[in-house]
C-alpha cells in the first residue's frame, strides 16, 4: 500500500472511530446490514438547519444580488408557512423546482425540506413535454419555477391542478394559477415555522436522473440517505485535508476566505450536494453562475476571488485550455473538484501546470447513491491521477460479471455499490427497480476494478462498450489515449454496425483551431499505444461542439445515431 493512502485510512480511522464525531455502527435496514455514521443528522430539516448559526455573513452572489444566510433563511421560512397555509402542503407531498440556477431554486428547496415534503428538482433544460412528465409521474402539488419554465408549462397548469410559484417573473402572471415568488414571501411577515413531526425514513427527495435515452427515472431519497450523504462528504474534506497539511498550509498563506463558484446545475446531485448544501452548513459564500461560460467563469474568480471550483472534468478542461486563462488573476484559487464523469487522460496534468499549489480532486458516484462512494483529493489524487479515488467507509462494492457474480480483485466488471445512501428506488418504475436494486445493492451499470491499493479504477459504461468481432473494446479507454494528443477539444468513441463483425469503432473528434490532426495521425497515435482491434475503422472531425446534456455529460446516443445515419447514406 502506498504512503499516503496508508496516512489517509488511518486518519479516517480515527474520525470514524467509537466517541469521534464520525463514530460509525451497524444497523439493519430490511434485513440488510449497513455501517452508517451514528452522528449524522435524523432529518434533512435538521441538516439544513446547521447553516442558521452563520447570521448575516454573506452567502450567496448571483449577478448584482448579495444574500445573507439570515436574508436566505427568511425568506425560506416564510415560503414554508405559505406551502402550509396558503397551498396546504403536507408531510411526504411532492413539491417541484423547475428552475435554472437562481438563489431561489435554493430558498425552494429549503422551503419544503423544513415541512416534510418531498422536494422533486427537475430537469431545467427539458421542454414542455419534458417538465410535464416530471409534474405528472411525481404527482406534484405546486412547482417553483422561473419564467421560461413557466411559459413552458402554464398551458397546462390548470388541467393538471398544479399551481406555480414563479421566480424572477417577467411578464405579469396569470393569477389564478401561479404567484410571484417574492410577492408571496413578503406577504406572509414574520412567521414561525410550523411543527412537522419528520421520520428519519420517510421521503426527502426524488431526484429524477439526468439519463440520456428515454423518459427520466425519478429515484427516491430517505431523510437518512440525504443526511448520511452529506455527513459523509464533510468527513471526506475533514480527511483530506488532514492528509495534506502541507498543501492546506499553502492555502492559508494566501489568505483568501473560502468562496465556491456554482458552475453546475442545482438539480443534478453535484451542484445540489457539493456545493449548495455543503456550503450552507459550512458557511462559505456561494458565488452563482446561471449557466456554464468559460470567460464569465474567469471573471468571477478574479472578481470574487473564487477559492473553490466544483465541475464535470469538460468545464475544468474547457476552463484551464481557454485562450484567455493568462488574461484573468487566478491566484485565488485553490481547490478543484472533477466529478460526475470520466476525465480526459491529461487534465491532472494540465491542472499541475496551470495551478501548481491547487488541491485537485475527483471522485465516483451517481444520483442512485445520492453522489456517495468514492474520492481522491490532493496528494490522494496525484497518487494516482487515473483513479476514481478510495472507497467511503459507510460504503460496500463489489466488481461482478454479468450473471452477477463476484470477481477477483483486479479483474473489471459491472460495479455494484451497497451503503445508507442508496436511494429505494425508482418512483413509479417497479421494473427498472428491481433490474437495478438486487438484495440492497445498487447495480450502477458501470465497469471498472480495484487494485491492490483499493483504488477504483473505471473503465466504461456497459452500454458505452464496443463488442468487434467478440473483443471487448472500451470507450473510455479509446477517448483517454486520443486526448493525449495536441489540440483535442473533446471526443467520443463508439460503436457503430458491422455486418460480420456485429459492430466496429468511430469516434468523433472536435479539434481546436489551426491543427493539424488526420485520420492517419489519430488511428496512428492510437495504434501506438493499443492493439490493433482498438483502431477506430472511422474517424470524424466536427467544427461545432458536440451534444451535451445538462450535467455536461456528451450525448453519445445523439452522436452514434447521428453518425451511422451518414455512414448508410
Amino acid at each position: 500500500m502506498s504512503e499516503i493512502k496508508a496516512k489517509l485510512d488511518e486518519n479516517t480511522a480515527l474520525l470514524t472511530a467509537a466517541g469521534a464525531p464520525w463514530e460509525m455502527q451497524e444497523q439493519a435496514i430490511d434485513g440488510i446490514p449497513y455501517r452508517l455514521y451514528a452522528n449524522a443528522p435524523k432529518t434533512v430539516k435538521e441538516l439544513l438547519d446547521a447553516g442558521r448559526q452563520h447570521g448575516d455573513k454573506e452567502f450567496l452572489i448571483f449577478q448584482d444580488e448579495r444574500w445573507s444566510f439570515n436574508q436566505f433563511y427568511k425568506m425560506a421560512d416564510q415560503i414554508s408557512h405559505q406551502l402550509v397555509h396558503q397551498y396546504h402542503i403536507k408531510k411526504g407531498d411532492r413539491v417541484a423546482i423547475a428552475m435554472r440556477n437562481y438563489p431561489e431554486w435554493m430558498v425552494a428547496f429549503v422551503a419544503i425540506s423544513n415541512i416534510g415534503a418531498v422536494a422533486v428538482p427537475l430537469n431545467s433544460w427539458g421542454q414542455a413535454e419534458e417538465l410535464e412528465y416530471g409534474l405528472t409521474d411525481a404527482g406534484v402539488k405546486v412547482v417553483f419555477c422561473d419564467q421560461r419554465r413557466f411559459d413552458h408549462i402554464a398551458h397546462r397548469l390548470p388541467e393538471l391542478g398544479v399551481p406555480a410559484i414563479v421566480a424572477h417573473p417577467s411578464d405579469e402572471l396569470p393569477a389564478a394559477i401561479s404567484k410571484d415568488m417574492h410577492s408571496l414571501a413578503e406577504s406572509a411577515g414574520d412567521v414561525e415555522l410550523p411543527v412537522v413531526d419528520i421520520d428519519t425514513e420517510d421521503t426527502a427527495m426524488i431526484m429524477y436522473t439526468s439519463g440520456t435515452t428515454g423518459n427520466p427515472k425519478g429515484a427516491i431519497s430517505t431523510q437518512q440517505n440525504v443526511c448520511q450523504a452529506i455527513y459523509h462528504f464533510e468527513l471526506a474534506g475533514i480527511a483530506a485535508a488532514m492528509t495534506n497539511p502541507d498543501a492546506i498550509g499553502k492555502m492559508l498563506e494566501k489568505g483568501f476566505d473560502p468562496k465556491v463558484l456554482l458552475a453546475l446545475p442545482l438539480f443534478h446531485v453535484s451542484g445540489c450536494y457539493s456545493v449548495f448544501l455543503l456550503s450552507l452548513r459550512g458557511g462559505r459564500p456561494i458565488v452563482m453562475m446561471y449557466k456554464w461560460d468559460v470567460e464569465t467563469a474567469l471573471q468571477l474568480i478574479e472578481g470574487e476571488n473564487i477559492t473553490m471550483v466544483s465541475a464535470v472534468p469538460t468545464m475544468l478542461w474547457e476552463l484551464l485550455e481557454s485562450p484567455q486563462w493568462s488574461d484573468y488573476n487566478t491566484n485565488s484559487i485553490f481547490s478543484f473538484g472533477a466529478g460526475g464523469a470520466a476525465q480526459p487522460a491529461r487534465l491532472p496534468e494540465l491542472v499541475s501546470k496551470k495551478l501548481p499549489d491547487s488541491f485537485p480532486g475527483t471522485g465516483y458516484g451517481m444520483t442512485e447513491s445520492n453522489a456517495a462512494g468514492f474520492s481522491s483529493t490532493g496528494a490522494v489524487y496525484s497518487d494516482k491521477p487515473k483513479a476514481a479515488g478510495t472507497i467511503a467507509p459507510i460504503v460496500d462494492i463489489k466488481i461482478c460479471d454479468e450473471k452477477g457474480k463476484e470477481l477477483p480483485q483486479g479483474e473489471p466488471g459491472e460495479i455494484y455499490l451497497r451503503s445508507p445512501t442508496v436511494v429505494q428506488g425508482y418512483w413509479n418504475k417497479p421494473e427498472a427497480t428491481a433490474e437495478t436494486f438486487k438484495d440492497g445493492w445498487l447495480v450502477t451499470g458501470d465497469v471498472g476494478y480495484l487494485d491492490d491499493d483499493g483504488y477504483l479504477f473505471l473503465t466504461d459504461r456497459i452500454k458505452d462498450m464496443v463488442i468487434r468481432g467478440g473483443e471487448n473494446i472500451y470507450s473510455a479507454e479509446i477517448e483517454a489515449v486520443i486526448y493525449q494528443l495536441e489540440d483535442i477539444a473533446e471526443v467520443a468513441a463508439f460503436g457503430v454496425p458491422h455486418e460480420t463483425l456485429g459492430e466496429e469503432l468511430a469516434v468523433v473528434i472536435r479539434a481546436r483551431a489551426n491543427n493539424s490532426l488526420t485520420t492517419e495521425t489519430v488511428q496512428r497515435h492510437i495504434g501506438e499505444h493499443l492493439a490493433n482491434f482498438k483502431v477506430p475503422t472511422h474517424v470524424f472531425f466536427s467544427e461545432k461542439e458536440l451534444p451535451k446534456n445538462a450535467a455536461r455529460k456528451i450525448l453519445k446516443k445523439q452522436i452514434r445515431q447521428e453518425y451511422i445515419a451518414k455512414l448508410t447514406k
